[in-house]
């Protein structure tokens, strides 16, 4: 599918698994990582963030993140923004 709507894309992946303790970000099983999907933008990627966030709110341990692929691939748009 082509995105025709003239925005600039700006991908995000968001994702979330079951951390091991609550003080840093070390997942329990790699294997059982949750990857909810690629977003065009941030606010769809916060969105579907705020789902799965909402979704698993009686595990203090699962997490869910986004990550802005956009500026791990275009590291001159990460010093401008």
């Amino acid at each position: 599918m082509t995105d025709t709507s003239g925005k600039k894309q700006l991908l995000h992946l968001v994702f979330g698994g079951e951390l091991e303790n609550l003080e840093e970000v070390q997942f329990r099983n790699l294997k059982e990582l949750d990857i909810v999907g690629m977003y065009p933008d941030y606010a769809s990627a916060l969105t579907a963030w705020k789902s799965k966030a909402q979704q698993t709110v009686d595990n203090a341990h699962m997490r869910y993140f986004i990550v802005h692929l956009h500026r791990l691939l275009d590291p001159q748009e990460k010093a401008a923004s």
